[in-house]
């Protein structure tokens, strides 16, 4: 559940994320043939797509190739206003990235028009061939509870875990072994020498800011700026992350049950922030004995209400459905939610979750491990440690060998623009300040009190103004001394219903 992992990745698609198909037959190596995109969000900001030929292991640059899936959205200036190429890099691992190529219409004083946007879906997601699935319905409705019981219970779960892993081995062998984040980091130096660009920007999203430290530590000389938004600690990945995410995640959920009680009159699930989550207890016992409509069970409530850790702009509609569903008995919101939360029926996001995960470094080998850590970890976050657990415990059992993270080191790297709220659950605010750490030339923006995860560019305009200007001049707040942020923003206020 690392960075933006299938919770986050879904909450993208409860906002409303599009699903885009390029439109333009495969290229040649090294050539992009643009054509028209399928997104509406793209098709508005007048972007084209197209695909891109790479090597399916780049140290074999003849061998096999793959291909990824781009959109563009072209600059807007006259040419000697051009500021280059700038990457986005997406969320996940797993998450799709053609949309982000709108990102740049939304910034303040038009400064993204200087800019060729460029997104895309990173090797084995989305509309990139091949399309990396397990076994589509892993996800789906009726799995077992998250809290294990029993040993039995347990053992149902590591079965589960070790089938899918065993059909990701079958699925597609020869991917398997090349999606790490440093794979896909030289797919980003492809793409930028397709479109003849001595140097590209960046602009990284949860996981995409761990694929944007990667890339700069990689090709330092290549990036021209920055800008991270929720920033992965790679000191962390992945295995010491995801417990740290456990905490923060928790406590946010349970700031939205205080925020629940403060609109109990409209809510009407409890007047304190205890009485709430008593509510919600009571309905996972509920729901453990006997799941609502037939298959929202423990698992399937706590996967939907779970995004209220990750965005403020989820509140208001899991609140509705919330309260649908205890006090009118309403399972149709809930199943609907549940449904494009979790991609039912398609794997895609979760098989390439792992494939990086799994891969990028070695994860501990013992399930005693991994046991003792959910079990100390529940102690401070029982809603998102054991769902956490098994989302990861493929690990275990992949087929493909694990590597060696990429050192990160931002020495020579430029100026560099983060962004993070201080209550991130999906990021804690420590990886950011890890990052900066690593990075001389970076300059930290916090929100204190925030607790949205990756969603700049939204209307906040002391963020908002600092990221075009970055953009548009290379301006970024000084540097303060010391460990902390060098400029704090209020965040945006939260939702009233």
């Amino acid at each position: 559940m690392q960075a933006t992992s299938r919770f986050a990745v879904a909450a993208a698609a409860l906002l409303a994320a599009i699903s885009v198909t390029p439109a333009a037959e495969a290229a040649p190596a090294a050539e992009i043939a643009w054509g028209p995109c399928h997104s509406f969000i793209l098709v508005v900001a007048g972007a084209q797509c197209g695909l891109l030929s790479v090597p399916l292991d780049h140290d074999d640059p003849g061998g096999p190739t793959i291909q990824l899936a781009l959109s563009r959205v072209p600059h807007k200036v006259p040419d000697a206003q051009y500021q280059g190429v700038l990457i986005t890099e997406p969320g996940g691992p797993g998450g799709s990235g053609l949309d982000l190529a709108a990102t740049g219409t939304q910034l303040p004083d038009h400064a993204g028009d200087a800019y060729d946007w460029i997104g895309f879906d990173p090797r084995g997601v989305g509309s990139s061939v091949p399309k990396l699935t397990c076994q589509a319905d892993y996800m789906d409705f009726n799995r077992p509870g998250y809290l294990p019981l029993n040993d039995v219970q347990t053992q149902t779960w590591l079965n589960r875990a070790s089938n899918y892993a065993a059909a990701c081995a079958v699925a597609n062998p020869a991917l398997l072994p090349h999606m790490r984040t440093a794979d896909t980091a030289r797919d980003m130096d492809s793409i930028r020498a397709a479109l003849n660009a001595p140097q590209t920007s960046l602009y990284g999203f949860s996981y995409g800011t761990y694929l944007a430290q990667v890339y700069s530590s990689l090709f330092p000389q290549r990036v021209r700026r920055m800008v991270l938004d929720s920033t992965v600690d790679p000191s962390g990945v992945f295995y010491r992350d995801n417990l740290d995410q456990d905490v923060a995640l928790d406590r946010n959920l349970r700031l939205w049950f205080g925020w629940l009680a403060e609109h109990d009159d409209v809510y009407h699930l409890g007047r304190t922030e205890s009485a709430v989550e008593k509510v919600f207890n009571r309905q996972l016992l509920t729901v453990a004995q006997a799941p609502a409509g037939g298959v929202i069970g423990p698992d399937e409530l706590m996967d939907v209400v779970q995004q209220a850790a990750y965005y403020q702009l989820s509140w208001l509609t899991l609140g509705n459905a919330l309260a649908k569903f205890v006090n009118q008995g309403d399972t149709a919101t809930m199943k609907s939610l549940f449904t494009r939360i979790d991609g039912v029926g398609d794997d895609n996001g979760y098989a390439a979750y792992l494939a990086v995960q799994c891969t990028d470094v070695q994860w501990p080998t013992s399930w005693q491990r991994w046991q003792s850590d959910a079990w100390r970890t529940f102690a401070r976050a029982p809603y998102f440690a054991w769902g956490n657990a098994w989302f990861n415990a493929p690990c275990l059992f992949w087929p493909a060998r694990a590597g060696t993270p990429v050192p990160v080191d931002g020495r020579g790297v430029g100026g560099v623009l983060m962004i993070d709220e201080t209550l991130d659950g999906a990021t804690p605010f420590s990886g950011s300040l890890e990052v900066r750490r690593r990075y001389p030339g970076a300059s930290l923006i916090a929100e204190p009190g925030g607790t949205s995860h990756a969603v700049t560019p939204r209307g906040n305009a002391c963020v908002d103004n600092k990221i075009s200007s970055y953009l548009a001049t290379g301006a970024l707040p000084p540097r303060r001394p010391g460990d902390g942020p060098d400029l704090t923003c209020r965040p945006l206020p939260r939702p009233t219903p």
